[in-house]
């Protein structure tokens, strides 16, 4: 097939989910397409999960790249780095960039990510107002920690722990300031999120729980975080992590359906059947998705539809959390609230700083809380994936897979 010939597929956003899906195309057809890609920052495609890393210093650039530039010449793909599309015209299928580019599609990959939610509270477009989403944002960080003291971090996440500990790595006082009552609600029961709080305090982190952000106060700079019951504290940098939504704009103004994000079926499809999508710009039966697992999986699954093997669909399945901080060692997996009829079984040892909890439902184990001692996180994780039959070892199940092996 000569390169004239071949169908044309465009992916926009060159980020983890579009190169995933365009390696594992790669494997099952490397010469099948034409292949060129989008992207809206001026790098080859890195690991975003590993930027909590690269602003503690323990990572550097290289460290995080997963897709040099080199890459995409040695498999004929054309990048166009720090060129976003800005318009797709589906009736006669051509993509527009920022620069101009004109490009006709025989497919398209949509794997536009999300964008930070930032708190439309007055001054929220100061500078030093940032969020913590790319390779920028890790820069405007660096710089900050060189020429000033105070940083705030609104959200109480994973992503705002990870951004509070690579900030206090790099010399500054920082205070994480947080709407719940308790840390990575999300991810964690109560009893853990204690336990976590403790151990970032005594690394030198502030918290404010329960504190609602009313105002965001500086003139040329950020000067300080107000709230709404009036106190203040100092802010030369102000680092917003409270979530993030599908960035589905350019899709809607193409006229594809959408909900929360792009809709798509089993097969990342979206309902223009040329047009495919991947990542956490989609809602699949409902649900959209953050972690990399199920981005990794619909990359497989989009992947062999496009070279033409489709018979596989994606099935959502359980998801696993593990915090990147130094030093602390924490696991969620699955269900840990639990609902009606499911039992919880906990081992507490607060000496040695261990919690764990397992989420029981009939015979099977639907989620699991760990801090401190997390080795058998994946074992569970294996459990709660297999629906495996725990019966026989319930008693010894929180002792771990070593225990519950030998009593097998």
């Amino acid at each position: 097939m000569t390169a004239a010939s071949k169908p044309s597929l465009v992916v926009i956003g060159n980020g983890m989910a579009g190169m995933r899906t365009v390696e594992e195309l790669l494997k099952l057809a490397p010469d099948l397409y034409d292949i060129t890609v989008f992207g809206a920052e001026p790098h080859g495609n890195y690991n975003r999960i590993l930027l909590s890393p690269l602003l503690a210093g323990d990572k550097s650039m290289d460290d995080i790249m997963l897709n040099p530039r080199e890459w995409y010449v040695e498999n004929g793909i054309t990048l166009h780095a720090g060129d976003p599309v800005i318009s797709i015209d589906r009736q006669h299928r051509i993509v527009r960039s920022q620069s101009g580019i004109e490009l006709r599609y025989d497919r398209l990959l949509l794997a536009t990510g999300s964008r930070p939610f930032i708190i439309p509270v007055p001054g929220h477009q100061l500078p030093g107002v940032i969020a913590f989403r790319d390779i920028q944002d890790v820069e405007t960080m660096l710089a900050a920690a060189r020429d000033h003291r105070h940083a705030v971090v609104i959200g109480g996440g994973l992503l705002g722990l990870e951004a509070a500990n690579g900030l206090l790595r790099q010399g500054m006082d920082v205070t994480v300031v947080h709407v719940m009552d308790s840390l990575m609600e999300r991810q964690l029961d109560k009893s853990a999120a204690i336990l976590l709080k403790k151990a970032l305090e005594q690394k030198g982190l502030r918290f404010l729980l329960n504190a609602q952000t009313a105002e965001i106060v500086g003139g040329q700079q950020v000067k300080a975080v107000r709230f709404k019951d009036g106190s203040e504290i100092p802010a030369d940098l102000v680092v917003m992590t409270a979530g993030v939504r599908p960035n589905i704009a350019l899709a809607q103004q193409a006229g594809l359906h959408c909900d929360r994000a792009i809709v798509v079926d089993d097969t990342l499809q979206t309902y223009d059947p040329r047009i495919y999508a991947v990542g956490e710009c989609v809602q699949h039966r409902m649900a959209t998705f953050g972690l990399v697992a199920p981005i990794w999986e619909q990359a497989r699954v989009c992947g062999a539809h496009l070279a033409g093997a489709g018979h596989r669909r994606y099935v959502q399945q359980a998801t696993a959390t593990k915090l990147k901080v130094t030093g602390v060692d924490l696991y969620s997996a699955g269900d840990f609230i639990g609902g009606e009829g499911s039992e919880d079984l906990v081992l507490r040892d607060p000496r040695r700083g261990i919690y764990k909890r397992l989420v029981i439902s009939g015979p099977r184990v639907v989620g699991a809380v760990l801090y401190g001692d997390v080795k058998d996180g994946p074992w569970y994780f294996e459990l709660i994936q297999n629906k495996v039959d725990i019966s026989a070892l319930r008693s010894q199940l929180l002792f771990g897979q070593a225990l519950c092996v030998q009593a097998a």
